[in-house]
């Protein structure tokens, strides 16, 4: 057991490293830490270029809130700005003009660690490390007991694959999870978070290697341990996002639309246009 944190701390430090490599973040090491509300985001007029193409902004005067208990998803072509506003939240890069505000405080006045703490993010491509699947689980909260990881795993439809290997928890992935199929390795990620228990979840096409039977299944689980949170979802797939409680359409780094997936059937043709080319009719209408 003890052996096992050495290999853990380099592992997720090599982690951090990714997180923090390429773009000059400040860490405001005496930022702030604790704020009264949690899980509270809003972006005020965000526009976004990547550092060296300020005359080509990604994203355009982008303004939303959601609160706690709400789902806010994002939809919209490749290339639309979906995972280039969701990484400004945890500060993989700074808005070029706006700003966006984590519990009524713009994230750059935060102690780069807390702010990060409050957010669990998923992406598409899951970070996991070399080491034991309970090493990769307890990144973010080292001290996470069995049974949390058991429920973490139950709830991200992972148990099941885990408890099929010889040595369960203890099984040993490779760099990269290269031991893994690539929805094993998303359902991980997603359990990973959950063991977190963070303010706001992130997650950035995180279902993409899930077929639609075990997509839909952890989603609906998912509510049941993301209730008092905040949950982003940005989706390729219209299914995975049609329960939101708000969907935001995105097209050339702009806002063209948001509403509940009903709403946007009805007045929205960039949305309708993807719907209609991934469900058939049966399944776009309630019962």
């Amino acid at each position: 057991l003890f052996n096992m944190y050495p290999r853990m701390s380099v592992s997720s430090h090599r982690i951090q490293e990714v997180l923090d490599m390429s773009i000059s973040i400040s860490k405001n090491e005496d930022g702030i830490t604790e704020t009264d509300s949690r899980g509270y985001l809003e972006f005020e007029n965000v526009t976004f270029a990547y550092p060296g193409e300020t005359e080509s902004p990604v994203l355009h005067n982008i303004s939303f809130k959601a609160k706690p208990g709400e789902t806010i998803a994002f939809i919209g072509s490749t290339g639309s700005g979906k995972s280039s506003l969701v990484n400004l939240i945890p500060r993989f890069y700074d808005v070029t003009l706006g700003r966006i505000l984590v519990d009524g405080v713009d994230v750059r006045r935060y102690n780069l660690k807390a702010l990060r703490s409050k957010i669990g993010f998923i992406p598409q491509k899951a970070l996991l490390f070399t080491g034991t699947i309970a090493e990769n689980l307890k990144y973010g909260k080292v001290d996470a007991s069995l049974m949390e990881l058991h429920e973490a795993t139950d709830v991200a439809q992972a148990k099941e694959f885990i408890e099929s290997k010889e040595e369960k928890f203890d099984t040993h992935l490779a760099e990269g999870g290269s031991n893994l199929s690539g929805g094993q390795k998303q359902r991980l990620s997603i359990a990973r978070a959950i063991v977190k228990k963070p303010d706001i979840y992130i997650f950035d096409d995180s279902f993409s290697a899930l077929d639609y039977k075990t997509d839909a299944i952890l989603r609906s689980r998912l509510k049941e341990v993301t209730e008092n949170a905040t949950v982003l979802i940005v989706a390729q797939r219209v299914g995975t996002i049609m329960d939101a409680d708000q969907i935001i359409v995105l097209n050339e780094g702009e806002i063209v639309g948001r509403g509940t997936h009903n709403e946007l059937m009805e007045n929205n043709e960039i949305y309708r246009e993807i719907a209609n080319s991934q469900l058939n009719r049966q399944s776009l209408t309630e019962e």
